[in-house]
Order: C-alpha cells, then structure tokens, then sequence
C-alpha cells in the first residue's frame, strides 16, 4: 500500500535481543561494560567499548562474525518482505547504529526493503576502529525532549518523517512498532488514523497502559514474531479496506451526482462526435 508507512524499532523488535549488549556479551567484554555502565551515557559507553574491543586486538570482521549470528524470530523476515511487497513504506527508527543495524539487515536479505534507517552514525575511522556518535548532537542542540535520551528524540524523527510527507502532498497512515521506553515518544506523536504495535509486557507497553488515552493512535499489542507478523499485515489489509470503500463511496456519489445532472437536464444536446 503506497499509503501506509511502516515504522520498525530495531533491538528487541526486528531483531529478538539488544544488538549492543549482544556484541559485548559475545565477544567477552561484559564485565568491563557493566563496571563502565554507570559512569556514562549509554551511546559514550558504547564508543567506549568498541574502542576497547579495538585495543584489545578484535577485528572488524569479528564484530561482523558477532552480528550475523545475532537471533531473529523466524517470521519476522516474511512479514517484512510481506509488507514491503505489499507496497508500503518501510522505515527503521532506532537508538543502535548504522553499522550494527546495516550489517544485520545485508545478512538477513531484507536491507532493500527499507527507504530510510534513522540512526545513531557508526563509521570505521582512520585508525580503523569503530566509532558510534549520537544522532543529536546534545552538545550543539539539546532535543530538549525529557522523555528520551540525551542522543536521539524518536519522537522528532517521527515529526521529521511526517512534515516530509505533508510537504510532498500524500496522505498516508503510520504503523509504529517498538519495544522500549524510547518508543513511547514517537507513539504520542501518532495521529487519529494511525496505529502503535507495542510488545507486551516491555516498557513502552506499560507505558502505554498507564493512561492509553494520551495515545491518538489505535493500540495494538503482540508478543513474538508470528504475533507481530499476523498483526501488522492484518493492520495493512485493515487500511486497505478502508481505502477502497472510500474510493468505492466517492465513486459512487460521483455517479448519483451524474445522473441527478442528467435527470435535471434531460433535452441537454449530445455531445458531436469527431
């Protein structure tokens, strides 16, 4: 469906883990990070380990290695690649980073069918180690946003995905999916028409069931892979209906619109063919 816009969180989402705390864990280095945990950011810590995995002789190739065995639920790669068959406009908003999320994706066969990934930048620098920055730079230009964290607002992401499209002149619907209590940003900043797919019992689900009425959007929970699966390609088949009795409606009343014009007018001269 043209339109419709698909919005994936990425840990605990598409894939079935946290893709940070997978490659920590894999590659040994768990005890440093929980001694670092607590004396920095998140996205500093993780620029800081990937520092120490390069000072302590781990290759590219093996954060690749670490990343292409990462787990996935099962039916998560169909429904993907059904919705993007499906037409829709599939789009990535996560706090992990390019490299981390781009690797995943090309392993798994399904990078082609996302236009856009929002992310924390992860680039290989001159010295050959992985460096992961944040989205916003906090120090230049604060988000401002106290419900997410001090590198990325999801929320403005999504307002930045929306205003775009209203510039463009379409009309289109979001589904948003996510896991995390960062997810519960952009899931305020839904509309009337669109819908939230919350995982159950994670944080942006209990978030969401303190008061579900700040919400706009129509709620809709899932568990596992299938769950997501079966929700999301029933939400894109929902808005399709409901596309077609409109154009099916605005049909017909152009039709009863015609031959009341022609009742009212019935001696109106033929049209002279050519």
């Amino acid at each position: 469906m043209a339109g419709i816009v698909v919005v994936f969180d990425f840990d605990k989402t598409i894939i079935d883990c946290d893709s940070d705390n997978w490659v920590v864990d894999e590659l040994g280095f768990n005890d440093l990070f929980n001694q670092l945990h607590p004396t920095m950011p998140w996205n500093t810590l993780m620029d800081r380990m990937m520092m120490e995995l390069h000072l302590h002789g781990k290759t590219n190739e093996e954060i690749e290695q670490v990343l292409q065995r990462i787990p996935i639920h099962p039916r998560v790669i169909p429904s993907i690649k059904g919705a993007h068959a499906l037409g829709c406009d599939l789009r990535i908003v996560s706090d992990a980073n390019t490299f981390f999320i781009e690797t995943i994706l090309k392993h798994l066969g399904i990078r082609e069918c996302f236009s856009e990934i929002n992310t924390n930048p992860g680039y290989f620098n001159e010295e050959g180690r992985l460096r992961i920055l944040s989205y916003h730079d906090s120090k230049k230009s604060p988000h401002g946003c106290c419900l997410c964290p001090p590198n990325m607002c999801k929320g403005l992401i999504i307002d930045k995905i929306q205003d775009s499209i209203l510039c463009s002149g379409e009309k289109k619907r979001f589904i948003y999916l996510g896991d995390g209590s960062a997810d519960y940003c952009p899931s305020l900043r839904l509309k009337d028409l669109d819908f939230v797919m919350p995982r159950k019992d994670f944080p942006v689900w209990d978030l969401i069931c303190k008061d579900p009425l700040h919400i706009k959007a129509e709620i809709h929970e899932w568990s596992d892979g299938e769950e997501l699966e079966r929700t999301l390609l029933h939400l894109i088949n929902k808005i399709s209906l409901e596309e077609s009795a409109q154009f099916i409606s605005a049909d017909c009343k152009l039709q009863t619109i015609s031959a009341s014009a022609h009742e009212a007018f019935p001696q109106a001269l033929p049209v002279r063919q050519r």
